[in-house]
């Protein structure tokens, strides 16, 4: 049979340009793609060129400098981590095993009201360092009034304030995500609601948002809600309730009743959501069970305070109060030591253990008169196991709370640390996907990706769609698990094989790779 000349010119041409389909930097071929939308998942490949998804769909022809078969397995985008503490660890442990082993890609630190100040310098320092995730933060409002005033328990002045706001400016200017509360803690505590408002509308004006570790997460948890949604309310700007719990025995179920101010608030307009990790223990310092104004001043005022007699009674009976209704959850065995700089055998063991060894039966009484010894030595990091597993689940499933692990970057064989550095994410998969079917796999991967993303305006990230930076994860839904425990933490968690941060494999084939292609992610306002 014979062709026409310009047939086979046109038969030569096709032939030529199939053979020499694009040669793509990494190629993700027959996963199934759970995009971060919330939408179902669709079986599909994926072209990365750089830092960038460039194409998707059924790429078979394409070849690629890296090939990743995914057969089997859900391609995700990248885990972000809107709670994090991974400020000593970014530097420390750049690696951040930890969390490529939970499909995270990118943190955010300056949670709780404490920041570095100035952030630009913080900056720079992890930039130079080298990361294998992205990190970016939060200015801390404790932090900028530490800075202002000191520790004090007073109102500030209209020139304090002025001085903050100005603050805050700055570190809006530098990169910051929104501005951080930590009203529970010293010297966030001191601080009354409108003076945080005004920091709030400086943040809100460059574009930033709030979130905020609320002043009781006990018995006055309907308050604290209502406060976060007042400060979002009149500061003008997105708010929001991070690791949202409900503390100690009495109050377990009142789950139900934040959720209802939260969808009454978000009903008349106000920006507020939630964040949340999965453990039904919370994680701090013992100075948690003493009342905050008898840490104003720091730790020389505090033992001057315990050093008379009657103030030292006054803090006594609000420490026995709180392990008895509050993060003690009830018994003095419910508070276990994380870590300790002046004693590092105290990790591992209980208030009621160390109450014990001092030659005293665990009674609240006791054990009151032993975290005010731990403190005098400068205290520790403690878990503190008071939460109920159905307000948990209950939270988790609101539309608008979104996971985030409240843990860090840990040096491995460190302390005794909650489990959540090592298991937040894959413990949701595994345990409350797979397992308990309270979210679907869609659903819990869209609270891990576009739902903090949008949070935090990150345009580019969250979602894997042509034109979106390469931030990727890739495990197997049928064996994701969280291995971490309370008495063995320093387990990595299962199930996750690969991981890309800006199209860079950190981890690949289920080992960790050289590559730190992590980068400072900077806030709305950012102006270099």
């Amino acid at each position: 049979m014979r062709f026409p000349a310009a047939s086979l010119l046109a038969l030569f041409f096709a032939g030529f340009l199939g053979s020499q389909s694009p040669a793509y930097d990494v190629l993700i071929l027959g996963g199934r793609l759970i995009d971060g939308s919330g939408n179902s998942w669709f079986r599909g490949d994926i072209a990365i060129q750089g830092d960038t998804i460039v194409q998707m769909g059924v790429l078979r022809e394409a070849s690629g400098k890296l090939v990743i078969r995914a057969a089997g397995l859900v391609v995700a985008p990248g885990f972000i981590d809107i709670h994090s503490h991974a400020r000593r660890g970014i530097l420390q442990t750049p690696g951040a095993e930890n969390q490529l082993r939970q499909g995270v890609t990118t943190v955010i630190e300056g949670n709780d009201g404490s920041s570095p100040l100035p952030l630009a310098a913080f900056f720079r320092g992890v930039q130079e360092k080298g990361a294998a995730i992205n990190f970016g933060m939060f200015a801390g409002q404790g932090s900028v009034r530490e800075q202002v005033m000191g520790t004090e328990n007073r109102k500030a002045t209209p020139e304090e304030i002025g001085r903050m706001r100005e603050i805050v400016r700055q570190a809006m200017r530098e990169g910051a995500m929104g501005l951080s509360t930590g009203l529970f803690y010293v010297p966030g505590n001191f601080t009354p609601v409108k003076e945080v408002i005004e920091l709030a509308k400086v943040a809100g004006e460059m574009g930033g948002m709030h979130i905020s570790h609320m002043r009781d997460e006990a018995q006055g948890i309907a308050d604290s809600v209502r406060e976060t949604i007042r400060i979002g309310e009149e500061g003008g700007l997105p708010t929001q309730v991070t690791h949202h719990k409900i503390i100690g025995t009495g109050n377990w179920g009142r789950s139900v009743e934040t959720l209802r101010l939260v969808e009454e608030a978000r009903a008349r307009g106000v920006d507020v959501t939630i964040d949340q990790y999965p453990y039904t223990a919370s994680s701090t310092g013992t100075a948690a069970m003493f009342p905050q104004w008898s840490l104003s001043g720091g730790q020389k005022a505090l033992l001057e305070r315990l050093n008379a007699s009657d103030t030292r009674q006054r803090i006594k009976t609000v420490i026995e109060e709180r392990i008895k209704s509050d993060r003690g959850g009830g018994d003095p065995k419910n508070v276990v030591m994380a870590s300790c700089a002046h004693d590092p055998s105290l990790a591992g063991k209980s208030l009621a253990e160390i109450t014990r060894e001092r030659g005293l039966e665990p009674t609240l009484e006791n054990a009151a008169e032993t975290a005010i010894a731990i403190q005098e030595k400068g205290g520790c990091s403690a878990i503190y196991h008071a939460i109920n597993e159905q307000d948990v689940v209950r939270i988790m499933r609101y539309p608008f709370t979104m996971i985030a692990s409240d843990g860090g970057i840990p040096m491995p064989g460190e302390g005794v640390p909650h489990p959540r550095n090592y298991g937040t994410f894959a413990r949701v998969l595994g345990r409350y996907v797979r397992e308990q079917k309270a979210l679907t796999l869609e659903d819990a991967i869209r609270k891990m990706t576009s739902l903090p993303a949008n949070r935090l305006r990150l345009s580019d990230r969250g979602l894997l769609r042509p034109g979106m930076k390469a931030d990727i994860c890739i495990f197997d839904p049928t064996t994701v698990a969280d291995q971490a425990t309370f008495l063995k933490p320093h387990q990595y968690a299962t199930g996750f094989r690969d991981v890309l941060v800006n199209g860079k494999p950190v981890l690949l084939e289920g080992k960790v790779t050289s590559e730190r292609p992590g980068r400072v992610l900077y806030g709305p306002a950012y102006a270099p």
